[in-house]
């Protein structure tokens, strides 16, 4: 005879080979359903040309504005730099010729007759407009009225002044054009890219609503994509913003140099020409 512990304990048994068996079959279950994760995996490894080529037309788009942007910030930073190095060669030339000429109307002799010699110069560019202005306050009748001359003097001083300010600011102009292309590249390039992102998640979510999955073979090909706009973006803005900086610091420095020499010119002149004022 069975007692009733004997019977508890059979049926206790009874139940933990069922929840064995139940786990086993559930095991079992799962292990069949998950193949179609292989072919998921299989479907990521698309590389990024291959995204690009199957992105729509609003991402390749945007990619192209990115790429044209970054092609024009290497080709006006390629350009800058040449022209910053010749500026600063030929500037080092003519100061070198400043100091060692006798009189200021032997240079400007000199600049008129070799001209391509001086024209990359900024500071030659200043001198000679300074310069003119001079010449024509030295050839005005009212330079040799003796009543009239210190008061044309001061007024001649002044017109000076404001053809090296005007001359040098010019010059500064020259020197800061196309890099506002620049500047437009690094604090929108970001952004652009984060529009092609945004675009791109929206063609994700719109794929999962058509087809009715969230799986990751869905959503991942669109992810994907829209997070290549981003990268291109910052890959055109971080280079376009360090090439601004540099420019714009060399800028600072030529400014430096041609206020440093037009305060030698006028130095000179004052010295030279203004003895009595």
């Amino acid at each position: 005879m069975l007692t009733r512990a004997n019977r508890s304990t059979i049926f206790s048994m009874k139940k933990l080979i069922k929840f064995f068996l139940f786990t086993i079959l559930s095991l079992s279950q799962f292990a069949v359903a998950a193949p179609p994760q292989t072919s998921t995996n299989v479907s990521l490894q698309a590389g990024p040309i291959e995204a690009l080529l199957q992105a729509s037309f609003v991402v390749q788009f945007v990619i192209l504005i990115l790429i044209s942007l970054s092609v024009l910030c290497w080709a006006i930073g390629w350009a800058k730099f040449n022209q910053f190095k010749s500026l600063k060669a030929a500037n080092d030339a003519f100061d070198e010729t400043f100091w060692n000429m006798h009189s200021l109307h032997d240079l400007y002799e000199k600049m008129s007759s070799n001209e391509k010699v001086y024209q990359t110069s900024s500071h030659a560019r200043v001198f000679k407009a300074a310069y003119t202005e001079m010449k024509k306050m030295a050839d005005s009748p009212l330079m040799n009225k003796s009543e009239e001359a210190s008061t044309f003097q001061l007024s001649g001083l002044d017109n000076i002044e404001r053809s090296l300010r005007k001359s040098i600011e010019n010059e500064l102009s020259d020197m800061e054009s196309r890099l506002t292309i620049l500047a437009s590249t690094g604090s929108t390039g970001p952004f652009i890219g984060l529009f092609g992102t945004v675009w791109g998640i929206m063609g994700s979510f719109h794929q999962i609503g058509k087809t009715g999955s969230a799986s990751l073979a869905a959503v991942a090909p669109g992810i994907s994509e829209a997070l290549i706009t981003t990268a291109v973006g910052l890959a055109a803005a971080i280079p376009a913003v360090i090439i601004y900086n540099q420019f714009i610091a060399s800028i600072k420095k030529e400014e430096i140099s041609l206020n440093n020499f037009s305060s030698d010119f006028l130095n000179i002149v004052k010295r030279n020409f203004f003895k009595g004022n």
